[in-house]
This record gives C-alpha cells, sequence and structure tokens, in this order.
C-alpha cells in the first residue's frame, strides 16, 4: 500500500512538472511570436508599444539568439525555417560600429549571441533534420556565417599587448579614435567560441588570439591574485580597480571554467583556481561576495549585483556544492523580497539601490538552479523556478510579448525585451523541468541520443556533456574534438605524400601541393573564404579518407586509441 502510494504521489509529480513544461512552452511562443509579428526583422522586441528597435545593428539579434531554444522546444520546423531565413539574410558587410564585447553595467553577453548562436545552431543541425554537407560538423553554411562574423572582430585584437578593443566597425576595422579602455569580460570571454571555430573549420587564429588575450589579461592581476573591472589594453593598467564576481567581470571567470572542461585545458584551470583563491579570501562574507580594492582587499561596494547570481552554478561545476547552496539560498532570499532580482542590492541595508531596481528578466538565478538541481536533486531549486514564471507572467507579460521590470518595488515596466530573454531566462527555465532533455545527456522516447558525424560517419556526437557558453547557446565537445581530430589525419596524410613525392621525385604528379610546405600541423585549409578572397581550385589532396584513429565517445567524453 504505502509503494503504491509513492508511485501515485511519483506520477502526479511527473503530470506536474509536464505541465509546467507546457506554461514554459506557451510563454516562449508568446514572447517570439510577438517578436516575429511585430518587431522582425529589428533587433529586440518592444512590448509595450508593439513595435521594434535596433540594438546592436539590425541584424535580427532576438531570431538568432532564440534559433537553438526552438530546437531545445522540440520545433525542428521552425528551427529549418528560420535557419534558412538567417542564411538568406544576415549580411556581415555592413558599415556598422560593433560592440566587441559592451562595456557597460547593464550586461556584457552581447559578442556571445552572433558566432554563439550560429555555431549552436550549426551544431545541432543534424539533430534538426537539416540537410547536411559532407563532413559536417566540420563544414556548413551556418558555419561559415559564424566564421565571416568572428573575422569582422579579429582587427579588436591587433592591439600592443593581444587585448582587444571594445568596439570594431564590421567594414572598416578599429577606429583610430577608439578608446582602448574596455571591461575585464571584455577581454576574457572569447575562448569557447574562438576555439570551437578554429577547432572545427581548421584555422587556428582565432583559438589563439583568445588564448593571448586570456594570457595578457593573467599577468595583470595585483598581488593579491584579484583583477579589476576596467583595463587599458594598450598599456595594461587598471582604469577601475574595483574587484567582484559582477558586471564587468563575470563571464571571465565562467569561461575559464568552461574553457578548462569544454577544451580539456589545465592551463585554464590553474587560472580560475588561483582567482577564485583570492575572491574567497578577499570578496566572501557571510556567503556573499562583495566588491574589494584589487590591490588592498578592502570593500569599496557591499553590493549583491543580479548578474553575481551565475556563480552558484559555476561553483557546482567544480563540485564547490556546499558553498554554492548557501550562496544561492542568499540570493533566493532577494528574489523571495521583490518578485525577481534587482540590479544592485544593498547587503547591509537590505534594499534596492538608486537607479539600480530594475529586473530585465534575467536568467542567472534560474541558471544556477538548474545545474544544482542537476547536481543535488533537491526540489528547492524547482520550487524557484516555479517563483520565476508566476512571477513572469504575473509582472512582465503584456498583449505584445514580456516587458523589463522597471522598478521590483512597484513593478513598473520598462518598453523593452532583450533578447537573452529567449536564448536563456526561457532556455534555461524549461531545462530546469526537463531532467531527460538530451542537453543533459538524457533520451527522449523515440530520439536517439546521439548522432553520427564527421568523415564517413565515424564521429560520435551529441551524446551529452554540451557546455552552454554565456549566452547559454550549448556547444558540443565532442564535434571539436571530430574535426580536429579529421584536420591532424589529414594532415599526416598530406605530409606522407609529400614525403613520398620528394623521395621518388615524382612531384609534379600531386600538383602544387609539394611545391609548398605543409601548414603546420594540427591545421588545414579553412573551409570559408577570407575577407576579399577567391574560391582557389580545390586542394588535390582534400579527398575524403577513413581516420587513422578509432574514436568513441560516451556523455560528452571522448576517448582514442592512445587515453
Amino acid at each position: 500500500m504505502c509503494r503504491e502510494a509513492c508511485l501515485g504521489c511519483f506520477i502526479l509529480i511527473l503530470i506536474r512538472i509536464s505541465r509546467l513544461r507546457q506554461r514554459i512552452r506557451s510563454m516562449f511562443y508568446h514572447a517570439y511570436n510577438s517578436y516575429l509579428d511585430n518587431a522582425f526583422p529589428y533587433d529586440e522586441l518592444r512590448p509595450l508599444t508593439c513595435d521594434g528597435q535596433d540594438t546592436w545593428g539590425s541584424f535580427s539579434l532576438t531570431l538568432i539568439d532564440a534559433l537553438d531554444t526552438l530546437l531545445v522546444l522540440g520545433n525542428q520546423t521552425e528551427f529549418q525555417r528560420v535557419a534558412s531565413l538567417l542564411q538568406d539574410t544576415i549580411d556581415f558587410d555592413t558599415d556598422v560600429n560593433a560592440s566587441v564585447f559592451e562595456t557597460n553595467i547593464r550586461g556584457t553577453k552581447k559578442q556571445s549571441v552572433w558566432w554563439g548562436g550560429l555555431l549552436s545552431a550549426h551544431l545541432l543541425s543534424g539533430r534538426a533534420g537539416m540537410e547536411l554537407e559532407p563532413g559536417w560538423p566540420c563544414s556548413g553554411p551556418l558555419l561559415r556565417m559564424a566564421e565571416d562574423a568572428a573575422r569582422k572582430l579579429l582587427p579588436a585584437f591587433q592591439t600592443a599587448t593581444g587585448m582587444p578593443y571594445g568596439t570594431v566597425n564590421l567594414l572598416k576595422g578599429v577606429s583610430p579614435t577608439e578608446t582602448s579602455v574596455t571591461c575585464t569580460a571584455g577581454v576574457g570571454t572569447f575562448i569557447l567560441e574562438f576555439a570551437t571555430l578554429s577547432r572545427l573549420t581548421g584555422d587556428a587564429t582565432f583559438e589563439n588570439v583568445a588564448r593571448r588575450a586570456l594570457r595578457a589579461l593573467w599577468k595583470t592581476k595585483s598581488d593579491i591574485g584579484l583583477v579589476g573591472n576596467h583595463i587599458d589594453v594598450q598599456s595594461q593598467k587598471w582604469v577601475a580597480q574595483d574587484a567582484g564576481i559582477g558586471a564587468g567581470v563575470d563571464s571571465y571567470f565562467e569561461y575559464l571554467v568552461k574553457g578548462a572542461i569544454m577544451l580539456q585545458d589545465e592551463e585554464l584551470l590553474h587560472m580560475f583556481l588561483e582567482y577564485d583563491r583570492a575572491i574567497q579570501n578577499y570578496t566572501r562574507f557571510d556567503d556573499w561576495y562583495l566588491w574589494v580594492q584589487m590591490h588592498k582587499g578592502t570593500v569599496s561596494m557591499p553590493v549583491f549585483q543580479s548578474l553575481e547570481a551565475f556563480w552558484p552554478g559555476l561553483q557546482s561545476l567544480l563540485g564547490n556544492l556546499d558553498s554554492a547552496v548557501r550562496t544561492f539560498q542568499n540570493y533566493y532570499s532577494v528574489w523571495r523580497q521583490f518578485g525577481g532580482l534587482p540590479e544592485f542590492y544593498s547587503i547591509p541595508q537590505g534594499s534596492t539601490v538608486d537607479k539600480r531596481e530594475g529586473y530585465p528578466l534575467r536568467p542567472e538565478l534560474i541558471e544556477s538552479a538548474m545545474y544544482l538541481f542537476r547536481a543535488t536533486g533537491d526540489h528547492t531549486y524547482l520550487q524557484l523556478g516555479l517563483d520565476a514564471l508566476e512571477s513572469i507572467e504575473r509582472i512582465a507579460r503584456t498583449p505584445c510579448g514580456y516587458a523589463t521590470i522597471k522598478d521590483v518595488r512597484d513593478h513598473q515596466l520598462d518598453n523593452r525585451m532583450e533578447s537573452f530573454f529567449l536564448a536563456e531566462t526561457v532556455k534555461y527555465l524549461y531545462l530546469l523541468f526537463d531532467p531527460d532533455h538530451f542537453l543533459h545527456g538524457g533520451r527522449a522516447s523515440g530520439d536517439s541520443s546521439w548522432e553520427a558525424g564527421g568523415e564517413g560517419g565515424q564521429c560520435v556526437l551529441g551524446a551529452g556533456g554540451f557546455v552552454f557558453n554565456t549566452e547559454a547557446h550549448p556547444l558540443d565537445p565532442a564535434a571539436l574534438y571530430c574535426c580536429s581530430q579529421h584536420s591532424r589525419d589529414h594532415q599526416e596524410l598530406r605530409d606522407l605524400l609529400f614525403s613520398l613525392s620528394q623521395t621518388s621525385g615524382e612531384s609534379d604528379n600531386w600538383g602544387t601541393t609539394a611545391d609548398a610546405p605543409p601548414g603546420p600541423p594540427g591545421q588545414s585549409e579553412s573551409i570559408a573564404l577570407r575577407a576579399g578572397e577567391k574560391r582557389k581550385t580545390p586542394p588535390p589532396l582534400s579527398c575524403p579518407v577513413q581516420p587513422f584513429r578509432a574514436r568513441l565517445s560516451l556523455l560528452g567524453q571522448v576517448f582514442t586509441d592512445r587515453s
């Protein structure tokens, strides 16, 4: 009898969770359809006046940002339609000054939308049922778009230090009058996307510039191991010396951890662990994280910023669950006080900070709840998800979408729906209530938990272990291994044939390949054209070959015969 009662309760919980997922789907489509009907092709929806506005260059930012969320919700048909639409309409050869990484306090994630959303959509194309090019995921139209977009930003990295400028013109490069001051996150939040591009395309340029920027920033930390908020990328001098984990710094730490996981990189992990020691020593007080002077460690701002709410989730990735749980509870108490997280919250006074009372429907606390529920199974985190769903529906819903909450105290609304609402907030909320989702390594009914890719279908992809970038766009580490291994195999074949042709004296049989030295190991010719470059005749040794090494991926962990 007791067992039957428990089974009945379990079934009721599953039914309730299923209904919550349906409510979240409805939330997404209310916002998404409102954008399409009232704002497309502008960047963002204005939900109070039911029209649109460009906030970043007129690239239909919301549509790019929402693309992979469509597939997360299971809508393959709309994913295919939008992916094809973007291929036909988006042009990055535009005279627009684009923020390489926004440096204002509002939030520092726009740079990831371009290629983060496109890269994620490219890697999910197989699961979405799109027609794939031979060799996918190492080639494809969305990948070429992402490479084109990222290449437009490379001039920003041409500084004395390798740390990038904050703004670049997509057509003309960096303006001679461009300021050399940028935020810390603007220097350190490239390694996920740029390493993915390099390893999918075989062009090491992107990963190299991202690593150079990270290493340059690492050298500027203070004697007590902290970094400030804004730095001069030419002189390496700190302009703003407040150290913390929030706005202007947040995703730098996030990318050290996620980069270490995705790339299996000990250097990145070492950097974060060294920072974390200083953070715990100087900024942590009663499981809150304050802002301190980077050289002295004295408190400069005793505030909690809503962007800091990602931190418990990041801690959970490293197994620091006790600390993560306690910090999450602090942040959750602020949510319960207002029905949302104000941008700034004074910890000593227990109230909002003047002119920082708004909540633009940010995802960070929901993101941490998703990670912590995965790690602990504690239903406290499902309760936060339910609270968030109820609050947003009750306070922020309008006839044309969902509006930013201008003031969490009286719930006034502002005429803006930021693109991250569809990319992150709704996605993390849905994934919180879908523990069997393929992004968690689960398998839905009738759905394969993995797929084949690479030359001859020799790679196992999509088996789990996805890493989310700072805009919640999932990246598959197995795809990076697949394409970089394929590049190495091709290079080994080129080297072998070059050696044989030199030995036999019959190099002319190999056309132009033997006339020039081979490229660096681990690289191959990029599948996308450079700016102003014309398509070359395919190299004579570009025919498909069977990889030399067997490979296997289980839940995102890749093994080779050399493991």
